[in-house]
């Protein structure tokens, strides 16, 4: 770059960490070096259009500024690549936002309080729904029919548990569905994967547990497609807000890629978005060819005009979860409340031979898996079922894979081997792996898998010192989150949220990852020997999940010729003692070498 060619922007004064792993270095400025590394330098950026154009010494960038270059003066602040959610559902959690949410509610009488004021201020609407109950505050972790009937006698009332693995129903709701009689006088069958909690004399006490909450959730009318539409670009503006420049939702289905082409349509979709197109487990294997049609369907119209939406993942859930319902897939048995070995190992939603055929047959049409997998039964199975698939496809001459060594010029990607070179790019991603069996850290890298890690959930809240560690035992317990140990086995470590389930901001998550305990509690770190280091924990959100999203030839690290998608922070955390990380805020964020959010 010479001052012929002027950077449309500055942005001098700061200090850049620019993600890249390892030691590697790109070409900056007249062959100057990309800083890297694990710690900040101080350097400016310089913009041109919609990406990078140079890192480096501010005397020597602020020589290439002309009459129409914009300098920002970022002094005392950190420049980051753009942070990417490879994890997130946008759209639910601005329309839950919408609606009833108690999930900052901190006790029973406030949830309650909260569901009394919300059904009282809004006597038009058909359904009471909402979002954000939390099994802590009920005794047995569990609340009743009665306790919402008392609240909500009127109108049925459906309410999501905080991590939308189980619902909370009233009486209007439970007959609605015919919960109790299905009309031949008898309760119906519970679903696969799923059942409805009853007491003693069989009939429904308003806890659906997993796919149960289907029975009732089918009565509830969908949104119209302008709410759709604000609650996507109200959940957007959230994400900008927070550094958040590309994601993946976890979970589309036809209503939600309906939203997304609009919003794209319209030029309103700023972000990158990966869809996790969603798998119905209850239905049969046709799905996989109306999935390739969906996805065609965006890839015709980005002949004519690139898209920012691209539906190329599949979300499998493939187990439930620990707190609460015991429902996550494990090898060995829960224990009961007193101490003693029970009889359940929680579910598998798919049978070890329908998951495999699953698998396969979206490798071989180049989609990208997308796993819920908690227990160390469910990552196990899902690791199986990738292994086999390679092996398979491999034998008829097509061999699905990953990231390259090369993928991107000058940056060492330093993982095990996530592609071959001669087959589909594909890059497995396994979800939430919340237990880990030992066995199965290594195999993570060696199978070209990605984890999409939650570091938020890595703490020692009540949730994990009451209803998940007495039902794990000791030995398993240590198993949760085991960040540290993945990264020491090689696998490679992606950033999400699961938001609207916890918060969607990124510097929470770090500072939960590098200290193993949420910003301002002063609750004992959970297993701190599986924390990461700040370069890493940053990493993850940034260069991780930018491989995870298929978009590191473009996007998650700070060097000249990829996008300039940034996220600047109010200070250098690099700086500071790590247990102040949380209080670091996204001061400004860049999309395409546009601002699109500032802070006031």
């Amino acid at each position: 770059m010479t001052s012929q060619n002027a950077p449309d922007v500055l942005l001098v004064g700061g200090h850049v960490f620019t993600a890249a792993p390892h030691l590697s270095t790109g070409t900056g400025t007249s062959g100057t070096s990309v800083p890297s590394g694990d710690m900040p330098v101080a350097a400016a950026v310089a913009i041109t259009g919609e990406r990078i154009t140079a890192v480096g010494p501010d005397d020597e960038l602020r020589a290439l500024a002309g009459p129409a270059t914009r300098i920002v003066d970022i002094t005392g602040r950190l420049v980051l690549p753009g942070f990417q959610d490879t994890h997130v559902h946008p759209i639910l959690a601005a329309g839950m936002d919408a609606r009833l949410n108690v999930l900052g509610e901190s006790d029973l009488a406030g949830t309650l309080g909260a569901i009394s004021a919300w059904a009282a201020a809004h006597p038009e609407l058909e359904w009471v729904t909402g979002w954000g109950w939390q099994a802590d505050h009920f005794e047995g972790g569990f609340p009743t029919r009665q306790q919402l009937d008392a609240l909500v006698p009127d109108r049925p009332a459906f309410l999501h548990r905080s991590d939308g693995h189980a619902s909370w129903v009233n009486t209007r709701a439970i007959e609605l569905a015919g919960l109790d009689d299905d009309g031949s006088g008898q309760p119906p069958a519970d679903p696969a994967g799923g059942y409805v909690q009853r007491d003693a004399d069989g009939r429904a006490t308003g806890v659906l547990i997993e796919w149960a909450t289907g029975l009732v959730e089918k009565h509830v009318p969908d949104a119209p497609l302008a709410d759709r539409l604000a609650h996507l670009l109200a959940g957007q503006r959230a994400l900008l807000a927070q550094g958040i420049t590309a994601w993946q939702d976890a979970s589309v289905r036809p209503a939600e890629q309906e939203v997304y082409e609009l919003a794209d349509a319209r030029g309103e979709l700023v972000a990158t978005v990966v869809g996790a197109l969603r798998w119905e487990h209850e239905r049969g294997f046709e799905q996989v060819a109306k999935l390739v049609e969906r996805r065609a369907e965006i890839e015709a119209r980005s002949a004519a005009r690139p898209s920012r939406f691209r539906p190329t993942s599949v979300k499998i859930m493939h187990d439930g979860v620990v707190d609460g319902s015991l429902t996550a897939a494990m090898i060995d048995p829960y224990l009961d409340a007193d101490g003693t070995v029970s009889d359940n190992r929680g579910d598998s939603y798919h049978s070890v031979d329908d998951l495999d055929r699953l698998v396969a047959a979206l490798m071989a049409e180049g989609f990208q898996p997308h796993f819920h997998a908690i227990g160390d039964r469910g990552v196990r199975e899902c690791l199986d079922a990738v292994e086999r698939a390679r092996a398979v496809l491999a034998s008829v001459g097509v061999a699905p894979g990953g990231v390259t060594a090369d993928a991107h010029p000058g940056v060492d990607v330093g993982h095990a081997p996530h592609h071959d070179g001669t087959g589909r790019d594909v890059r497995p991603i396994v979800s939430h792996v919340q237990v880990v069996h030992p066995d199965d850290r290594a195999r993570l890298a060696g199978l070209g898998t990605i984890v999409s890690a939650q570091p938020l959930w890595a703490n020692c809240e009540d949730v994990q010192t009451e209803l998940t560690m007495p039902f794990l035992g000791e030995e398993r317990s240590a198993w949760q989150y085991p960040f540290a140990s993945l990264a020491a086995a090689g696998a490679l470590l992606a950033g999400g949220s699961d938001w609207p389930v916890s918060t969607a901001d990124p510097l929470q998550g770090i500072h939960t990852a590098v200290t193993r305990r949420l910003f301002g509690e002063d609750r004992p770190a959970l297993y701190p020997s599986e924390a990461l280091t700040l370069a890493e924990a940053v990493r993850m959100y940034t260069y991780g999940s930018a491989v995870a999203n298929h978009r590191e030839d473009e996007s998650g690290v700070v060097a000249p010729g990829l996008l300039a998608d940034l996220a600047i922070i109010d200070r250098d955390i690099f700086a500071a003692p790590v247990d102040e990380i949380g209080e670091a805020r996204v001061v400004a964020t860049w999309v395409r070498g546009v601002e699109v959010h500032t802070a006031p």
